[in-house]
């Protein structure tokens, strides 16, 4: 039976992206799908089959939309970085308070609730509404002996790694103080169970992941109803041609920091310098963050082509090694095209992604404020030179390929909202869904 869908989720494309492919998955099969949000964030949708419905217009004005991201793009140190947590809390209060009487009014059936939105499990909950938590960034589930994913840890098994994983876990706490206070606020006036953290407002029916357990750190108590279904991603009409003279006596290198971090000229200049000295072909992509004269200058020092965008998925797959600040979009995407990773992390999840990226064996990681062009040289030859990277690149390739994607975390969501016996709250899930 045809269903209404309302998705929440923070305002930010990389996440809207992933949401709108399996939106409209979902209408192909016939369902009625509306996004929920500050009316700015309606730019991202490109479907117009897709419903939005505009929340928090006086609370939430033109141009704050832009200044939050500018925000999380560089937050500039500590008082930047408690602006970001403020405006995140401020979100989610907008969309607890506002977010009931529009899901009642369009009648709204069942809710998709981004991890990284309080708001969604808060508000699915209170309303009883099915709900499906996607995890569009690392799974902030948590368990003991493993670190929180915003934070660079690598994994190891052992008492003292462990006690500084608690010890940064409850420096975390501490930072997210303000989101915490409006979550338990929330709960409370909802008349939900005691609760702080984004963690505790997940889904008990079905939680989606974007990553494959193989690139993760050893998980031990993931809930049942967990899937890994790779990346939400539309199926591409055609193979887009990168429309490139590239050698093929020289190895190429492709260069994103993503839509949000395009802006870091400084960055950029350093693995353009260091593709030089190494003379390998650099194709850069900015999405839009450097000007004409910064592209100039980029070309000057060793970038061999500077453009704003490119398709990334063909850029992926001709490269023989990647430099990304380790968006789990572009990462994911390398998996599949066997691309080594030089990843450059600059927030959120990223030093999360960077440590995963070492700890499975599939690239490298470096500072992106430290690390000069000679350590990025370096380390770029070892991506190009050694062929340690292979097997594992192979291997989780393949586990992405079958994990599903986004027909089956349309067919999950579907016996979720269905009303399936074998998914509900905390039942195992995997054999029907299998």
């Amino acid at each position: 039976m045809a269903k209404h869908i309302g998705v929440i989720a923070p305002a930010l494309p990389s996440h809207f992206s992933a949401l709108q492919a399996l939106a409209c998955e979902l209408i192909e099969r016939g369902h009625r799908v509306t996004f929920l949000h500050q009316p700015e964030a309606s730019r991202w949708l490109s479907d117009s089959r897709i419903g939005f419905q505009p929340l928090g217009e006086s609370s939430h004005p033109p141009g704050s939309l832009d200044e939050t991201l500018r925000l999380a793009a560089n937050p500039g140190g500590p008082l930047g970085l408690k602006r970001l947590i403020q405006d995140m809390s401020r979100t989610t209060e907008m969309l607890c308070r506002e977010a009931p009487k529009a899901i009642e009014t369009l009648q709204i059936d069942a809710l998709l609730c981004d991890q990284m939105e309080a708001a969604g499990g808060l508000v699915g909950e209170a309303m009883g509404l099915p709900y499906i938590s996607v995890a569009c960034a690392l799974p902030i589930n948590r368990e003991p002996g493993l670190p929180l994913p915003v934070m660079p840890m690598s994994y190891q098994d052992d008492p003292r790694r462990q006690r500084i994983y608690a010890g940064s876990e409850r420096v975390y706490d501490d930072l997210m103080n303000p989101l915490r206070r409006v979550v338990a606020r929330h709960a409370a006036a909802f008349g939900l169970s005691p609760r702080e953290g984004l963690h505790e407002c997940l889904s008990p029916y079905a939680q989606i992941s974007q990553t494959v357990s193989g690139f993760d750190f050893p998980r031990r108590a993931l809930p049942k109803d967990f899937y890994h279904v790779g990346p939400l991603r539309a199926a591409p009409t055609e193979e887009p041609d990168l429309a490139i003279p590239i050698a093929q006596d020289r190895p190429l290198v492709f260069a994103s920091l993503g839509t949000l971090q395009g802006h870091r000229f400084g960055v950029f200049r350093r693995i353009a310098r260091a593709c030089r000295r190494i003379e390998v072909q650099l194709l850069l992509a900015h999405c839009g963050g450097l000007n004409s004269n910064q592209e100039q200058v980029l070309e000057r020092e060793g970038a061999t082509w500077v453009r704003d965008f490119v398709p990334q998925r063909a850029a992926l797959a001709r490269a023989n090694a990647v430099v990304s600040h380790g968006g789990l979009n572009t990462v994911m995407d390398a998996l599949l095209a066997h691309t080594p990773i030089l990843v450059l992390p600059l927030a959120f999840d990223q030093p999360g992604v960077a440590a995963r990226v070492v700890h499975a064996g599939v690239g490298l990681k470096a500072s992106a404020r430290f690390s000069n062009q000679r350590a990025l040289s370096d380390k770029l030859e070892t991506l190009l030179t050694y062929s340690r990277f292979a097997h594992p690149l192979e291997r989780l390739s393949d586990e992405v390929k079958a994990a599903g994607g986004v027909p089956r975390a349309a067919t999950i969501v579907e016996k979720v909202i269905d009303g399936d016996p074998a998914i509900s709250p905390h039942a195992s899930a995997h054999e029907s869904l299998a």
